[in-house]
């Protein structure tokens, strides 16, 4: 005699899955950002800048993103804790 396979309710998995995507998408890290758009001299100077006003040891400083821009121009995207303990 063959049995069908009965598939079981996923409604509770879909609200565990749904309740979990909520959550993650509401958490904020504590990370200060700043996105900047400069000639990429210009860049330079200014994530030095943050490198040294706000060292990477202590605020945990660094580039998140960058890319290039027409006309030789750098949007990044600054990143550091927001105090350093």
């Amino acid at each position: 005699m063959a049995r069908s396979f009965v598939q079981p309710p996923l409604d509770g998995l879909a609200r565990q899955l749904r309740s979990r995507r909520d959550r993650a998408s509401d958490a904020v890290d504590s990370f200060v950002r700043e996105t900047f758009t400069l000639p990429r001299d210009a860049a330079r100077v200014k994530a030095r800048e943050w490198f040294e006003r706000y060292p990477k040891a202590a605020y945990w400083t660094s580039v998140e993103s960058w890319r290039l821009l027409p006309g030789d121009e750098v949007e990044f995207t600054m990143r550091r804790l927001p105090t350093a303990d």
